[in-house]
């Protein structure tokens, strides 16, 4: 066991840091930092009162553009430099519609009850200056006397008066119909729009049209749904719009991030608009390519050049290192929105996407409750690769008939679910096709079967008991639907109900004046409840901006083809769940190698404490969330494997009480003289000695109840580690975490579990291998 030892600290010494490997594309820390320095950028450009130069011939838009870039980028309407700003926009008086489009969206986003009358006034204006001629019929102008309207002006208007909308002002259906004409009347035959109407097509101007429709058809479609008197009718005949399919054609034809097609200039503010289309769109795809993934890549190679955190454009406007730094800033701000979930795109004729609204609705409803802004997107299971399904914490998936998919897509989706994924399902239109399909499509996926041939994972009824029916907020018993689960590892991590759901969120839009009647808003509450309490389950409501990706999924052990001088750790069977989280050890295995460059290898290796084969390893991994039990042998096996240097590290699942007290009775029966003890806080384990990292302050989430039977929240505690040990001299024999460490190292994060964070699970992980290997020299 002491050459073991040996072997791997001279890995730990001579390996390659995993830190020095080059990435050949844009990070999520790269945008960070991109983002960070644009904003120090234009918080340094701001003048005493709260103002910044205008380079515009209408007085007050830069200040304006600035602002709304800012708080796009996460910069607190609190902060002073907003609050100067928004004193100098709130006196502001223009003419420009420009300038009143874009003061009407900073007071929408920024503080709209305060600012709720001047917001109204500014929409009455715009509506009011709405050209009703000929030629341009529904669009606008730089000002009313000017006739000449253009598609730039008339896009920051509608984009004005949609932002109103979600402050809760009611805007004019009657604008909104004569925008839609309007665009659909002046569209080039090749799906493109130029700056006026005949002109040839550009990117910056269709990407505008697409949006002024995207934002029209929500404010005036009836939906995929409808009631008629009291019945609720889901899956009506869908309103088809091949302007837009059109338009999103000419993009995926055309597409580009290094210039605007169709235009020698204005590449800035094309990568504006490119940004609003796929957020709008929820694509994560224009053609095939990864509109944010190259956009942000191509803005951070081009600040890098310019340097001081700016951008700067060809053209009107953006040839300004100000303007051009706003228009940058808001494509990474606005563009790397967290995800909350991605529908499954798996049937060419549409069937998965019957309500096509649901799934955003739902999502407008979590940003609401949980005060931040969220996004969710469409992914094509043909083409998804496992880290294309990754960006997503749910995966939604929705439909009338059985959906095919093949062994590769399965095998996908299956090892998703294992690294942390969670499958949202639903059978919409009512029939027997889906369920059936559905159901079987999980038995395709999980075939493992006991030793009497019966099925390990199946979906089973989900009890009241079950965290996910209070999760965030109480459903009306009235109108419950009934949910199936399927536990993966140490959380539910498939919930599926075998009717409608999406239909109801159809119904639900965002501001509407319509009111149904007192039993269908019922059921709609109802159902809205089911869903943000399934979307809060299953990411604990954290989740992730575009292009991060979590710590232990990196896979660092693939690279290293050499046998020698690894690391090999086996994980211990016993009765109370010793395989309840599989992938947990794995990977920390490949955490370890990531930080620190040890070689290690991630062979699964499960043995009973009996076996002859513990003494070949230094360190037994075990977790449960079970009650257990060893035998008189297996104790006295045990003991002798600490005795000659060995360590047993474990930790209580999901802070499993049960298992806690039986590890605790087994260690004090094979220890009756070394009981275990808590580690102290300043313990070198904790420290960075041994090439680790400093543990002095990790975050513990552990789940509460708010009052009044509200919905689960975890408090965050921030301390040192809480483990214990048994130690011998200066040497522990013994670690155990009675809170969790291993569903958090599989990325289940579970809102019911107590525990540490991942990365602080995978952080204490290392620190107490490193110094079980320093501990055994």
């Amino acid at each position: 066991m002491r050459l073991v030892a040996a072997i791997i600290v001279a890995a730990i010494c001579f390996a390659p840091s995993a830190a020095n490997v080059a990435r050949g594309e844009v990070t999520a820390e790269q945008v960070r930092r991109a983002i960070d320095e644009a904003v120090g950028y234009l918080q340094r450009q701001q003048r005493p009162d709260g103002s910044w130069e205008d380079y515009l011939a209408y007085g007050g838009g830069t200040t304006a553009l600035c602002t709304l870039s800012l708080l796009t980028a996460g910069v607190p309407v609190d902060d002073p430099g907003i609050q100067k700003a928004l004193g100098y926009l709130r006196k502001l008086e223009s003419k420009w519609n420009y300038v009143i489009s874009l003061q009407t969206m900073v007071l929408a986003i920024a503080e709209p009850q305060k600012d709720l009358p001047l917001i109204i006034r500014n929409v009455k204006t715009l509506e009011g200056r709405q050209h009703r001629d000929e030629r341009s019929n529904g669009s606008w102008a730089y000002e009313l006397p000017i006739r000449i309207a253009d598609n730039s002006n008339a896009q920051f208007v509608l984009l004005a008066l949609h932002e109103a909308e979600r402050a809760g002002v009611q805007t004019s259906e009657a604008t909104w119909r004569l925008a839609r004409d309007y665009w659909q009347r002046t569209q080039n035959p090749d799906g493109s729009w130029g700056y006026v109407p005949g002109q040839p097509g550009t990117g910056s101007m269709t990407c505008a049209g697409i949006s002024a429709l995207l934002m029209a058809r929500e404010k005036l479609a009836e939906g995929d749904a409808r009631v008629s008197g009291d019945v609720v009718e889901c899956c009506v005949e869908q309103q088809a719009d091949s302007s837009i399919t059109r338009a999103m054609a000419w993009m995926a034809r055309n597409f580009s991030v290094h210039q605007n097609p169709g235009d020698a200039g204005h590449i800035l503010y094309y990568l504006y608009g490119l940004e609003r289309i796929g957020r709008l769109t929820n694509s994560r795809l224009i053609g095939n390519h990864d509109w944010y993934r190259e956009g942000a890549d191509a803005l951070v190679r081009r600040q890098t050049q310019l340097g001081g955190g700016a951008w700067k454009g060809e053209g009107a406007g953006e040839h300004q290192q100000l303007i051009g730094t706003c228009f940058g800033l808001l494509f990474l701000s606005k563009g790397r929105r967290p995800v909350l979930a991605a529908k499954l795109e798996y049937d060419p004729d549409q069937t998965w996407n019957n309500h096509r609204q649901d799934l955003a609705n739902l999502t407008r409803y979590c940003e609401k409750k949980w005060k931040y802004d969220l996004t969710w997107q469409v992914i094509r299971s043909k083409d998804a690769t496992i880290d294309d399904l990754n960006q997503a914490p749910v995966l939604y998936i929705s439909g009338s008939k059985a959906p095919t998919w093949t062994d590769a897509e399965l095998a996908n989706l299956r090892r998703y679910l294992d690294t942390g994924g969670f499958i949202f399902a639903e059978n919409c239109c009512g029939g027997t096709e889906f369920d059936t399909g559905f159901r079987a499509m999980l038995a395709r996926m999980f075939p493992d079967r006991d030793e009497r041939g019966n099925l390990l994972y199946q979906l089973r009824p989900l009890p009241l008991e079950h965290t996910v029916w209070h999760a965030e907020e109480p459903v009306d018993p009235k109108y419950m639907r009934p949910l199936e689960g399927l536990d993966v590892g140490c959380r539910t991590s498939v919930i599926y109900c075998p009717q409608n759901l999406g239909c109801y969120w159809e119904l639900d839009r965002l501001g509407r004046k319509q009111r149904y009647p007192d039993a269908v808003e019922a059921e709609i509450r109802a159902v809205r409840s089911i869903g943000i309490n399934v979307m809060a389950y299953a990411t604990n409501r954290e989740v992730k901006y575009k292009l991060e990706v979590p710590r232990n999924v990196a896979d660092a052990a693939k690279a290293d083809p050499v046998e020698r001088a690894k690391l090999y750790i086996a994980e211990m069977k016993h009765g109370g769940g010793s395989n309840i989280a599989p992938t947990a050890l794995v990977n920390l295995l490949k955490q370890l190698s990531l930080d620190t460059g040890v070689r290690v290898s991630t062979e699964k290796r499960e043995l009973s404490p009996l076996q002859e084969e513990v003494f070949d390893y230094h360190l037994l991994f075990m977790h449960g969330r079970s009650s257990f039990s060893f035998s008189d042998a297996e104790r006295k096996q045990l003991r002798l494997f600490v005795e000659r240097g060995g360590m047993i590290f474990a930790d209580a699942v999901c802070s499993s009480e049960e298992f806690a007290s039986s590890f605790r009775r087994e260690m004090g029966a094979i220890f009756p003289d070394a009981p275990l003890r808590p580690i102290p806080p300043k313990h070198e384990m904790y420290g960075d000695k041994f090439g680790g990292f400093n543990l002095t302050q990790v975050t513990l989430r552990d789940p509460r109840r708010g009052g009044g039977g509200g919905p689960l929240r975890a408090d965050v505690i921030n301390a040192a580690p809480e483990l214990e040990g048994v130690q011998f001299g200066t040497r522990y024999g013994v670690v155990f975490s009675k809170y969790d460490l291993s569903c958090a190292l599989e990325r289940h994060n579970s809102l019911e579990c107590a525990g540490y964070i991942r990365d602080d699970a995978a952080r204490i992980g290392i620190n107490v291998i490193l110094f079980s290997l320093r501990g055994n020299l």
